[in-house]
Order: structure tokens, then C-alpha cells, then sequence
């Protein structure tokens, strides 16, 4: 199958072959006939690309700011690592798909049925169950295709909320646009339409719309006032794209008192009080299609609002939208400029800068599902003796895709096959890296040829994928955590006292330059220690997947266990006993649980504290660490900065650039696979930090 992407570096438009997406619960498996690129949306982000790094700069300052304060932290190399990572990744276009199901978990749509969502340029795509919806038997696929730009202008008058014969304005006379004209009509208001193009002009005045066209010097005002008697108008919707802030200004001018303005599209911001004082306007701003929108438990989860109390849902305002294409109350036909075949995709996107251009359609080949693939070749499969050992990894995120992979490069491993579940990161970081195949079938990463598998997957989906590894032979590195229950990480101990695979998290810092040092230091002293480990760990919303107890474990399992085995390294001992208290917070948007004292007892007589706080500032240092031990203190910094005191032999050592041990974390797992040394931790230390982190998580989520 093939995907339409672009370049952020370059702001290129590229066609990609792509495995076909993987199989998920809640979703829908789709065979694309038409998908419809939108002029104004897409031709931002197409822009956005070809500006250069300024230009990206200057418009999205937030981002520019996310980047200082990560460069005060963690440095300036680190920094450029990860922001040019970024602008590596393709982005995937497209938000208009229609064609017929294929495979779905949902009973509504069987394999054969027409159906619209809001899928992206691609041959095959995987949607959300309830981002579908049936397409009427009398409504073609060519106009089927614009129900999701239709749901967008939707979604704004039912958030302005227009009466029979109310007088409405629609600023800007894009795809958008000019739906929302039909869409007034087909609701009994009378409609002006604003815009500089005279053609679009002229379209809207064929949906029966009073027209200004800008292009001719008309004042908006006046006509406002002229068709509203006097009064103003009762309503403004804003469906332009534009930096300026005269068009809320003029919104607001030509509105009646107690007038409501809609934005739509996107506008500059910078209001005039007195223009929404004096006439106490209402001034809202729409999301995109529906309710439902950005929600994971409705969109990822595949659970719907209840009818009664959300009667427009996205997926329901999709189907609003198709029943009034079935009743031929919207003229789609009018809104096409161009039809282009998938092969000239790129062309299709050149288009865009031509004057007046509307609907581009892209059709794709009607072929056999059965040649589309679950996996790529990328690079010759090697004939000879392999020498290095094979690695798959299941998984392509941003830490194993730009710290991983790279790493087991480094150190000399032949990199086999990468899968994910979508198959678009899996091709673009497995062509950059060199793997052999990317693929969307997890069973791939469990082939003969593979020696160690690399798993940087949800953590839910850990245990699982772990056992079968070692049930196929094959070593595991596992991005941390081990499990998130304890019942998983029984089950997997049960495998792993039957198997030789060699079993390993990624708890790289106990192998960082730094931590190495302390170690040697600190060994050389009898007398118990006293640890205090602080990680100012950053604000994550509840809504994202780590914060998720069933999926990600908490951040306590998925990241605080870190530290739980960095403190039982350093000490080297076994935890004889622990404690944990969290915030109680009364914000009912907050997560209790990521801002907690931690404290544990070892065997030996040793203590420790760790602080981790996801309330504090993201320009203070991220990491630090203090060892208190028989008269002598160290610190160690963000993994940049280590001082000693009380050492006659030691008193400090800095890096030039952040290093929390990857790279020797790596090394140490290959060379353990050669027989070159042990496991690099040993696997009693592995299950013993696993199960106190869950009852350390358990504790405080019930306290």
C-alpha cells in the first residue's frame, strides 16, 4: 500500500510504500477509493514545511520557547538531537477518506460496506470505530469524500446556534466556507459571504447567498448593515485563514448587540475589548467536527456520549452531513477543481497555489487486498554467515527511534525488523537506520533470524510480547517497565526459570559515567548510606495513555521505577522494607500519584528518599542525586555535573553532554548475547525492583 506524506525538513511531498496498518480494538480497518485534500487545512501545514527553520520559528513561538528551556536542562546538543528528530519524521496528510471496510471489531460495519472517516491519504487506513460512518446508497464516494469538512462547518452553526430567517455571515469563502453557506440555507437563514475571490464569490451566490466581494472594493459594513435594516447582523462565522485581527474587528463591528461570533477557521487573536464590551457579543471558537473530538474515551476507546444529553457527536454530525447529501440539499459537484490518480499525489498538492482552487480529489486503484502486505522490504537481505547479532524491534517511538535504535547500531547489531502498529514509523526509521523490513505483524519480530528482541511498546502490552519472546528463543531488552502488575510479572518469572533468554530493562542510568563513578566511590565505604534521588519530572495530563493505570501503569511504574532500581544498585542490597506518600490534591484535573516521597530500607542498613514531583518548573534541572556516606557527600546533576566532598581523591567531573548510560546499557546487553560477560542485571535484581514498584504504586494509589 502507499501513503502521502511530507517532508518537514524539506517540505516535500512524497508517496511512501507502507505496510498495511495493524489490526486494533475499537477500530476499523479501511480500503480507500477517494480521499479529498483540503485546500485551506492542508495548504497550511504544506507551507509550514517549505518555510524554512525561522520561518517554523517565528510561527509557533510556543515551541521555540519548549526549546530554550529544554537546552537550559539537558543542554544544547541534546536539544538539537531531538529537534531535528522531530522535523525528520514525516508527517502523514489527509483527514477526508472514504472507501469500503475491510476488517473491523465493531458489528456495524461489516467487511464490503461504504463508509466515510476521517482517515489520511493512504491506500489502506485504520480508524476509530467512532469516527465512521455508513454511506447512503443514492450519495457517490466523490461526494461522500467532503462529509468531514461538512461535519466542520457543521459543528460551527450548531455551535452558533442560527434560527429560521436570522441573517448569518460567513467570512471566508473556502471548501469550509461555502458548506457552511449551504448548510445555513438548508437551515432557513438568509447568508452573507465574504471573500476576496470572485469566482468563489459567484459560487456562493448560485447557493442563493448575498455576496461582498473584497476584490471589488465592496464594504462588508454597509451590505451588513443594508441587509440587516439597520440592526447588525445576528451572526458571524468565520471560516477564513488569516493572521490578521481586522476580521474579528469587522465581525464584531457588523454584529447586532447581544450578537454571537463563531471562529471556525483560524484568525489572529488580539481583541478589542470595547468591540465585545459595548454590545456584550459572544465570541466561541469550534472544534472541529464534533463532541468527541481529541477524547480518547471516545475516539481511541471506542465509547460513545450518551444520546440524550450529546445529541451531536462527531460521528453523528457525519452522519447529519450524508443524510442531507441523500436528500440532495448540498451541491457537492460544485466544489470540485481537480481529479488526480494516487501515483500523481505530488502534483495534486501543487495545485494548491492556484487561484480559486477548491476540492482535490485523489483516486485510488481498485486493488487486490490480498497483494497488499503486512510487511516492506527496505534494504537486500544478507546472504552471507550473519556475524553480529540480529535485533527486531517492536516498537518506534521517540525514545527508541532516536536513542535506541541508533545505540544498538553503534554497537555493532545487525538491526532485522522494526514493527509498529500504523507501519509509517516502522518504514521511516527503518530506511533511515537500515533494517531489513518494517512491518505491522508483531510475529515478524519473532523470526528465525532474530537473536534479541527490543520491546518499546505500551506498557500494558509488555508481559505479553516478553513471553513470547522467551518462548521463541529469543533475548529480550525491554523498555522500562518489566510489567504493570504483579500477576504479569509472576507469569513472566514462571517462563523465564524454563528459558535461556536473557531478560533485560532498559534501567540505563546505573550505567551512566556518573553512576559508574559514585559506585566505585561509595563501595569503598563501609558504613551504611543515605540516598536522596529528586526527579522534577514534568506535567503530563491525566488524558495521556502513561497516566492510564490499565495501559501505561501510572508514571510511578512507568518511570519512578527508574530510580527504585538506580537506589538498589547503588546501595547493593536488597530492599528490606518501604514507604510512599503522595500529594492530595482537590484539582480534579490532576493525578495525585506523580508527585510522591518514596523512601526504602535496605538489608544493609542504607536509606534513601526519592522525590518525584511532576509539579514543579521545566527550566529546573531535571535529575539530581546526593549520596551521604561516612563523612563524605556526592552530587551528581542532570547527568552533566558530578561533585565530590570529603574525597581526597575526587571533587568533581563535568560532560560536555548529557549522558544517562544508553550507550554502555546497550553494549553491555550485546555483549552478554555473545557470551562476552553476564546479564547486566542480574534477573533476581530485575523481578525484586518490578514487584516492589507495583506495591509501591498500589500503596499509593490507595492511600
Amino acid at each position: 500500500m502507499f501513503q502521502v506524506v511530507q517532508n518537514l525538513k524539506t517540505g516535500k511531498t512524497e508517496l511512501i510504500p507502507l505496510p498495511m496498518p495493524m489490526a486494533k480494538r475499537n477500530h476499523t480497518i479501511i480500503k480507500t477509493s477517494h480521499s479529498l485534500i483540503s485546500s485551506g487545512t492542508e495548504k497550511s501545514l504544506v507551507d509550514f514545511g517549505k518555510s524554512g527553520l525561522i520561518g517554523k520559528a517565528l510561527s509557533q513561538p510556543e515551541k521555540v520557547r519548549m526549546v530554550l528551556d529544554k537546552a537550559k536542562t539537558d543542554g544544547i546538543a541534546a536539544t538539537y538531537d531531538a529537534v531535528s528528530s522531530k522535523l525528520d519524521e514525516p508527517m502523514q496528510l489527509g483527514y477526508c477518506n472514504v472507501g469500503t471496510v475491510i476488517e473491523s471489531d465493531s458489528k456495524i460495519y461489516s467487511p464490503g460496506t461504504r463508509v466515510v472517516s476521517n482517515g489520511k491519504h493512504a491506500s489502506m487506513v485504520r480508524v476509530s470505530d467512532n469516527l465512521i460512518a455508513k454511506i447512503p446508497d443514492n450519495v457517490k464516494d466523490e461526494e461522500a469524500v467532503f462529509t468531514v469538512l461538512g461535519a466542520i462547518a457543521l459543528q460551527g452553526i450548531r455551535i452558533t446556534k442560527p434560527t429560521m430567517g436570522e441573517l448569518v455571515v460567513v467570512t471566508g469563502l473556502g471548501l469550509i466556507g461555502l458548506l457552511t453557506v449551504q448548510l445555513l440555507k438548508a437551515n432557513g437563514c438568509k447568508v452573507i459571504g465574504i471573500d476576496y475571490d470572485s469566482q468563489k464569490c459567484d459560487l456562493a451566490k448560485s447557493y442563493g447567498a448575498d455576496v461582498v466581494d473584497l476584490s471589488k472594493n465592496e464594504d462588508p459594513i454597509s451590505i451588513a448593515s443594508n441587509l440587516s435594516k439597520g440592526q447588525g447582523v445576528d451572526a458571524v462565522i468565520i471560516t477564513a485563514s488569516s493572521k490578521s485581527n481586522d476580521i474579528v474587528h469587522q465581525a464584531a463591528t457588523m454584529s447586532r448587540k447581544k450578537g454571537r461570533i463563531t471562529l471556525v477557521g483560524v484568525v489572529g487573536l488580539h481583541l478589542n475589548r470595547s468591540d465585545f464590551y459595548e454590545k456584550e457579543l459572544t465570541f466561541q471558537v469550534s472544534c472541529s467536527y464534533g463532541p468527541g473530538r481529541y477524547d480518547p474515551f471516545y475516539e481511541d476507546n471506542g465509547n460513545d456520549y450518551p444520546y440524550a444529553y450529546v445529541r451531536w457527536t462527531e460521528q453523528r454530525n457525519f452522519e447529519a452531513v450524508l443524510d442531507l447529501m441523500a436528500e440532495r440539499k448540498l451541491d457537492i459537484e460544485s466544489l470540485i477543481s481537480y481529479n488526480f490518480a494516487l501515483e500523481k499525489a505530488g502534483d495534486a498538492y501543487h495545485k494548491l497555489d492556484e487561484a480559486g482552487v477548491l476540492g482535490i480529489i485523489i483516486n485510488y486503484p481498485d486493488k487486490d487486498v490480498k497483494e497488499i502486505r503486512s510487511s516492506v522490504e527496505l534494504s537486500p537481505i544478507e546472504t552471507s554467515i550473519k556475524k553480529n547479532v540480529q535485533v527486531s524491534f517492536i516498537g518506534a517511538g521517540n525514545y527508541a527511534s532516536r536513542v535506541l535504535m541508533p545505540m544498538f547500531r553503534k554497537m555493532g547489531a545487525g538491526l532485522n525488523t522494526v514493527i509498529t502498529s500504523s507501519g509509517i514509523t516502522a518504514v521511516h526509521h527503518g530506511k533511515k537506520l537500515g533494517f531489513k523490513a518494517a512491518s505491522t505483524n508483531i510475529d515478524d519480530a519473532f523470526n528465525k533470524s532474530t537473536d534479541a528482541v527490543v520491546i518499546a511498546t505500551q506498557h500494558n502490552l509488555h508481559a505479553s510480547q516478553i513471553i513470547q519472546a522467551i518462548k521463541s528463543d529469543i533475548h529480550v531488552f525491554v523498555e522500562k517497565p518489566l510489567a504493570i502488575s504483579i500477576k504479569d510479572i509472576e507469569e513472566i518469572e514462571r517462563h523465564q526459570k524454563k528459558s535461556n533468554s536473557i531478560i533485560m530493562v532498559g534501567y540505563n542510568r546505573r550505567f551512566s559515567p556518573h553512576i559508574q563513578k559514585i559506585k566505585s566511590l561509595i563501595d569503598m565505604k563501609k558504613m551504611p548510606k543515605t540516598f536522596i534521588m529528586t526527579m522534577n519530572a514534568g506535567f503530563i495530563p491525566k488524558e495521556h495513555w502513561t497516566q492510564d493505570f490499565n495501559v501505561g501503569g501510572g508514571r510511578i511504574i512507568g518511570e519512578a521505577c527508574h530510580y527504585i532500581d538506580l537506589m538498589r544498585y547503588l546501595a547493593g542490597s536488597k530492599i528490606k522494607s518501604f514507604d510512599a506518600i503522595k500529594i492530595n490534591s482537590s484539582n480534579i484535573e490532576d493525578v495525585d500519584e506523580d508527585k510522591a516521597i518514596i523512601t526504602l530500607q535496605f538489608e544493609c542498613g542504607s536509606i534513601g528518599s526519592i522525590h518525584y514531583f511532576a509539579n514543579g518548573h521545566k527550566s529546573f534541572p531535571k535529575e539530581r542525586i546526593e549520596v551521604f556516606c561516612d563523612g563524605s557527600i556526592l552530587q551528581a546533576d542532570n547527568f552533566l555535573k558530578l561533585s565530590g566532598y570529603g574525597f581526597k581523591s575526587f571533587k568533581k567531573n563535568s560532560l560536555w553532554r548529557q549522558d544517562k548510560g544508553q550507550q554502555a546499557c546497550v553494549k553491555n546487553f550485546i555483549d552478554s548475547i555473545k557470551g562476552n560477560c553476564p546479564p547486566p542485571i542480574p534477573i533476581d535484581e530485575i523481578f525484586e525492583v518490578a514487584k516492589i514498584t507495583t506495591e509501591i504504586d498500589s500503596k499509593l494509589r490507595n492511600s
